[in-house]
């Protein structure tokens, strides 16, 4: 339920079954998984795979940082936009991944820890400098995105303009903060203004959406463990004959080499040729047959 984001915190979210996958693979190689749980294992990710392809528990984002990034994407702006970046926090850190990905122009990161700002810019290949400067902007302004945990308004009327040079163009600002870093008041009609309260809507609408698919989810869960359980049959009956060549081998050893060793002595050497052929085979074939039986009989079961 875990891996498949059904019983998580945040429902459909993918990077769990990443997280399990990348756990087993330590502990693998370390020498701490057996076989059954190496099956388990296996048969949970292609479980929660099954899930995300079925279903549609993943297809609404439930984040507000993807929920700001997809509303930015969809604005029409020129190419390389001059961006800046107000914090240095998880959030924005988060935030700076998925515009490292597009991506995007040059981007600027102002934070209280000088120090911060410069350790994220460089993560995403701009520049850094402490809050105290951010008066002294120069590069222009087409995406602010901020969050802090100011308890106060940190752009006003005032910073906004020399920010942007009083250009008329077109411009987005992602306020992430609670409460809000920006003054919406001091925007005018050409800026496109995404806030954390229409984004934490949209995020439990979606979340209700990706919640009307567990009981599909729940069902496939419910066929998967029914199939590891017929698995984990079959694997002890595997493992319960794998013995079995070992002591056939001794078998035919003591009927050439003792049972019957004077009655070979008189074979020609074409007839020993073909004996040998035959038990050949018979090594081959013999374990086939009952394996199969054994596995139509728990089919049955």
């Amino acid at each position: 339920y875990v891996a498949s984001s059904v019983d998580s915190l945040v429902v459909g979210e993918r990077e769990i079954i990443t997280q399990v996958r990348q756990a087993y693979e330590q502990c693998s190689g370390f020498g701490l998984t057996g076989d059954r749980f190496r099956l388990l294992v296996r048969t949970t990710i292609e479980t929660a795979k099954r899930i995300y392809t079925e279903t549609q528990i993943a297809q609404n984002p439930v984040s507000v940082v993807s929920l700001a990034y997809r509303k930015l994407r969809n604005v029409e702006l020129e190419p390389n936009p001059n961006i800046v970046m107000i914090g240095a926090g998880q959030t924005n850190q988060t935030m700076g991944q998925y515009l490292k990905k597009a991506p995007y122009g040059n981007l600027t990161v102002y934070n209280r820890t000088a120090e911060k700002a410069e350790s994220l810019a460089d993560v995403l290949e701009g520049k850094g400098y402490g809050l105290d400067r951010i008066q002294d902007h120069v590069g222009g302004l087409d995406i602010l995105i901020s969050c802090t945990g100011s308890d106060s308004t940190i752009v006003d009327q005032a910073l906004f303009q020399k920010l942007t040079r009083s250009d008329s163009g077109k411009k987005v600002v992602v306020d992430l903060a609670i409460p809000s870093d920006v003054d919406r008041s001091a925007l005018n009609g050409n800026v496109v203004y995404i806030g954390i309260s229409d984004l934490k809507d949209e995020a439990r609408k979606n979340l209700e959406l990706r919640q009307k698919e567990l009981e599909k989810c729940k069902q496939i869960i419910r066929e998967s463990i029914a199939e590891f359980e017929h698995l984990l049959r079959e694997r002890e009956v595997e493992l319960a004959m794998r013995d079995v060549p070992q002591q056939v081998k001794l078998i035919k050893e003591k009927a050439l080499n003792e049972v019957f060793a004077k009655e070979l002595e008189n074979l020609d050497e074409d007839s020993k040729e073909l004996l040998q052929k035959v038990i050949q085979y018979m090594e081959k074939k013999y374990i086939s047959g009952p394996m199969k039986l054994a596995k139509e009989i728990m089919k049955k079961g």
